[in-house]
């Protein structure tokens, strides 16, 4: 019998840590291959990690509550056959060096190439000229609070082998000590300009109830005050008239369900016309990295989802420009179920380019939705209300019943203008306004 350690696997880019919620076995029992052993949860989303191996859990190393760095040991599975164990066990990269020894007669220059890859595969993700690893949120945080080279090599990092955390850096920045200024410019700062912002305390009145924040309560709310640190928030607003697009859900919504098993909601009609507006102002779909835009070239779809215990969660949408109105109701159906019964993949709630809140489904008009970082835009849809409006016909102005429904679109003011982000939110306005009765689903 031989041991074999349980690691915590790859959980996705930038997740570099995970915490225990539960294991599903105790000490002592047996698991075959493939089993899921142990419930987690990162910053993106709760999942379970299956065993590799068959065996026996003889030892298992982080309980319930404690924090696991990716690629760390969780447990520890006695396993038969020695050669098994070993074969199975994550072998760490080899160096160019071990790679030459290996291979007989190789070429030098192949080896310089080679050396030359691995060195800027370590370095391709630090930031500035340092070796460091950084994850894109804490090179994102380093960039926008202009840290540098030197600081960074000064924070002593709590991740997987010594790299710096989210909480690392956020720690850094509290206690950082700012640079003396010149007595020249120290005089031209007004008073306000030097004072940093104090909450007061919070008195507890008799009867008041305390509730703790969960972990994903405060994972949202420190997202939410880094989004509104990093990117200057405007919001453009559009009254949309939806008669049409209603019509036509009623008229297919059956039809849909019958044939596909899938219920046809409105949420696939705006994300199709997002797509189109999307590649009509391809600006919009757009990340910043300090003073570089980064275009995206697929189109990913945030989908916010209000989960049953109070809290949110986005799944994305991947590749929606090349789903059909049917595929993207089948995409959006299947991740809104999977999300609210914790079933996501962390997979499921990366990469997205663009997001979209539904603030109409919980009665609202209109709302004006955070920006997800690193993410450069979110359209809010609103209510869809039956409301008397203004229509032009060739006989003159006529007042109708209408279904009419608000949009908003926040955006970051750092890359897009208010011409861009008016423009694209029009044209989202357009494409549903004018929606096409004759509409194959």
């Amino acid at each position: 019998m031989a041991e074999y350690k349980l690691l915590l696997p790859s959980m996705g880019e930038g997740v570099m840590e995970a915490t225990i919620i539960s294991w599903m076995f105790n000490e002592g029992d047996s698991v075959k291959e493939d089993d899921s052993v142990v419930e987690i949860a990162t910053d993106k989303v709760d999942s379970d990690v299956p065993t590799p191996v068959s065996g026996k859990i003889i030892k298992i190393l982080k309980q319930k509550d404690e924090v696991a760095k990716i690629g760390e040991a969780i447990a520890i599975l006695e396993v038969a056959g020695v050669g098994d164990a070993v074969a199975d066990q994550p072998q760490e990269p080899k160096s160019a060096e071990e790679v030459k020894t290996e291979i007989p007669n190789v070429d030098p220059e192949v080896v310089k190439g080679l050396e030359e890859a691995m060195e800027s595969s370590k370095s391709s993700v630090g930031f500035e000229g340092s070796e460091l690893y950084l994850s894109p949120l804490v090179k994102s945080i380093a960039q926008n609070e202009k840290i540098s080279d030197a600081e960074l090599q000064s924070i002593k990092g709590s991740g997987l082998d010594g790299r710096i955390t989210k909480e690392d850096i956020l720690s850094f920045i509290a206690n950082r000590t700012a640079p003396a200024a010149p007595q020249a410019a120290v005089a031209q700062v007004s008073v306000a300009a030097t004072v940093t912002p104090v909450s007061a305390p919070i008195k507890v009145a008799p009867g008041d109830e305390i509730i703790q924040m969960d972990r994903v309560r405060k994972i949202i709310a420190d997202a939410m005050v880094n989004s509104k640190r990093i990117s200057p928030h405007v919001t453009s607003f559009i009254e949309s008239d939806l008669t049409n697009v209603v019509r036509w859900r009623t008229k297919h919504k059956d039809i849909f369900e019958k044939r596909e098993g899938e219920k046809l909601t409105y949420m696939p009609i705006f994300v199709h016309a997002i797509v189109k507006a999307i590649q009509d102002f391809p600006m919009i779909n757009v990340s910043v990295d300090g003073d570089k835009i980064i275009k995206k070239k697929n189109i990913n779809i945030g989908m916010a989802t209000a989960l049953p215990d109070g809290n949110l969660i986005v799944p994305v949408i991947k590749n929606a420009d090349q789903l059909s109105l049917s595929g993207l109701a089948k995409a959006i159906n299947d991740l809104a179920y999977r999300a609210r019964n914790k079933k996501l993949r962390p997979e499921d709630t990366q990469g997205a380019t663009y997001t979209i809140s539904n603030v109409g489904g919980f009665g609202n008009l209109m709302g004006t939705p955070i920006i997800p970082q690193p993410q450069v835009a979110i359209l809010a849809v609103g209510a869809i209300v039956k409301k008397p409006a203004v229509l032009e016909t060739k006989d003159g102005d006529v007042i109708a019943i209408r279904q009419l429904m608000f949009m908003s679109h926040s955006y970051d003011h750092r890359v897009v203008d208010g011409s861009l982000g008016g423009m694209f939110l029009k044209h989202v306005h357009d494409y549903l306004q004018n929606w096409d009765m004759n509409t194959e689903i």
